[in-house]
């Protein structure tokens, strides 16, 4: 069974993707054009990526003083990439677009995802050029969106600041107003920027004419002061590269420079890069004086003190594309496995009187504990998979529905957003290690894939908000959000499905009500008469055993669609289904009591004491 066949199965028979041609917007496309874009990835990424996924692993990018170099067969990938259009899939017609369904879009792109993710694609690309479709200026969406959607300029996000982190409170790159007719511009109000940015993937390359960087920064009070917290940051568009109200570059290098390459743990093939902004490396001049002077020109995104609010936008949609990613990954190390097993020899059935060494021996695959490991691989990410495609339906609904179904959708995405990109990046990296396991010492050496897939899969976790900013966010806003109203209304959907399981799936069924009681149960005791910071001392097992309790919901509603399915496809399936409700919903008891007891000991442990 291959991924295709598993993404049309998850696309077309259960989640009936093309009732969304009844949809103005999607009323051109039907079962033909969405197999056509999936056909044009999968060709693409199969001669353009998958055969140098090891290359670019091994030849890391290189700076050389003046630029990075990367592989040939990075820039080859990137125009392939860009040539298919896949940048401006969603968009509307007029703006180049596709006004393909998100759903079909997301499943595209995981080809490229699974053939190599160290190369990528496009997804901070889309994701910045998105942000300014909803929140730029007219001017910002023709110069700088336009462009990024064509391929001509590439685009990434710079939140995180060395000595910050992930906690964007403490971000201290400034902008100030750059003249004194600084508002009247008109790429937006011009601002200099100062200040580092770390962890910016594809921040320094030459696969495009340009990056659009956009920024988090504060301007600073009239006293000079930045304004402490969240509420203070402000958004940027800084070009590496000065355009002007055409789109064409000037001939002038903003003052972004590159002051290292972090040297990854996976993911070799993309640049991760700490940028210097306004370091003075490539002064611009100002336009009172002509005189060249420090500070990268930013223009402002949406409105002062707003900016944190604008890059949710691009943010969420990249968590969705991150788990996505943890989630092929998975699925990779699966089918390498599973094709290993099939065709390793080694050792002999266990019979009545113990082993007979005269007998030849058995593929590994007939090894209880090697059909162990395989199920479990396919349970975590098959599930995971049917998630990330039922998120995306979701945003479909929610773009393109009426106002009470968009609301809806809007909330259960709101709910579901930290177990899309945190159960992957978890579990399908534990799937990534049971693959390392299967193959036994072969699978710790670069003979085989496997060991590069999980260490590409080890910054899932890491990005786009770590495992426990995800489980903060779930059980701190989103569970608790409008009066918990999303947490009821995913609560109804998990209810519908175990009301209209068949009778071959009632002890499944059972088991979902009473993981769903109990997680509701839990979410109330966490925050009963608690202060924060003691109901969210055990956030990661509420996140833990909530993302179980999605996967199970899924996988049942999955397998209970192919009741009276006879094929060896559903017989997996199935299978999966009762392999996670057996081996793996269980778990939820442990991690739940910490949360409903607001277990302290980890809190409480002095720091003397480690």
């Amino acid at each position: 069974m291959s991924f295709r066949t598993t993404l049309d199965f998850l696309l077309h028979d259960w989640l009936k993707v093309e009732s969304l041609q009844s949809r103005e917007r999607f009323a051109d496309h039907n079962r033909e054009t969405f197999d056509a874009v999936l056909d044009t990835c999968e060709r693409i990424a199969r001669e353009k990526f998958a055969p140098f996924n090891r290359l670019v692993d091994t030849q890391e990018p290189v700076f050389d003083g003046e630029k990075v170099i990367l592989p040939q067969a990075t820039q080859d990938a990137y125009d392939a990439y860009a040539g298919s259009g896949m940048l401006s899939a969603a968009q509307d017609y007029d703006m180049g677009g596709m006004q393909l369904p998100y759903t079909v879009e997301a499943a595209a792109n995981s080809f490229f995802s699974l053939a190599s993710v160290s190369i990528g694609s496009g997804m901070l690309t889309t994701g910045n050029a998105n942000l300014l479709m909803v929140h730029g200026t007219e001017m910002q969406k023709t110069v700088f969106a336009l462009n990024e959607f064509s391929g001509r300029f590439s685009g990434t996000m710079c939140l995180s600041e060395p000595q910050a982190g992930s906690s964007l409170s403490d971000v201290t790159t400034r902008a100030i107003p750059d003249g004194d007719d600084f508002a009247s511009e008109p790429l937006g109000a011009r601002f200099r920027l100062t200040g580092n940015k770390m962890w910016i993937s594809s921040g320094e390359h030459e696969l495009s004419e340009n990056i659009i960087h956009l920024v988090l920064a504060k301007i600073p009070d009239a006293q000079g002061q930045l304004v402490p917290g969240v509420k203070g940051i402000s958004l940027f568009i800084v070009p590496k590269k000065l355009v002007d109200i055409k789109g064409e570059l000037t001939g002038v290098r903003n003052d972004v420079a590159l002051a290292g390459l972090n040297h990854k743990c996976g993911w070799r093939g993309t640049t991760n890069t700490l940028l210097n902004f306004g370091e003075g490396k490539y002064p611009v001049a100002s336009k009172a004086s002509g005189q060249p002077v420090p500070g990268a020109i930013g223009y402002l995104v949406g409105r002062p003190g707003e900016g944190l609010k604008c890059m949710f936008h691009m943010m969420n949609e990249a968590r969705i594309g991150v788990g996505l990613a943890a989630t092929v990954l998975g699925l990779a190390g699966y089918y390498a496995s599973l094709d290993y097993a099939k065709n390793r020899p080694q050792g002999r059935p266990s019979g009545a009187g113990g082993k007979d060494a005269s007998q030849p021996q058995v593929r590994i695959i007939e090894h209880a504990d090697v059909k162990r490991m395989l199920l479990a691989q396919k349970a975590y990410s098959e599930g995971a998979l049917a998630l990330a495609l039922y998120c995306a339906r979701l945003v479909d609904e929610q773009h393109t529905g009426a106002t009470a179904e968009a609301d809806v959708s809007r909330l259960l995405l709101e709910v579901l957003t930290p177990i899309a990109k945190s159960f992957p990046s978890e579990w399908c990296l534990e799937a990534n290690s049971l693959a390392i396991q299967i193959h036994g010492g072969y699978g710790y050496t670069r003979d085989f894939p496997v060991e590069q897939y999980w260490r590409d899969n080890r910054l899932n976790m890491i990005h786009e908000g770590t495992h426990g900013i995800q489980a903060m966010d779930l059980l701190g806003r989103k569970v608790l959000m409008e009066n918990g109203r999303g947490l009821q209304l995913l609560a109804q959907r998990m209810q519908a499905t175990a009301d209209k399981a068949g009778p071959s799936w009632a002890s499944e069924a059972a088991a979902l009500r009473g993981a769903l009681k109990h997680v509701g149960e839990a979410t109330q005791q966490a925050w009963a008469d608690a202060q924060p910071a003691q109901a969210l001392a055990n956030a990661v097992p509420y996140l833990q055993a909530f993302g179980h309790t999605v996967i199970a919901w899924i996988w049942l509603d999955v397998a209970s669609s192919l009741d009276g399915e006879l094929t060896a496809a559903a017989e997996g399936r199935r299978a999966a289904c009762r392999y996670f409700f057996r081996y793996e919903l269980p778990k939820i008891g442990a991690w739940l009591n910490v949360v409903s007891s607001r277990d302290t000991t980890c809190a409480d442990m002095s720091e003397e004491a480690f």
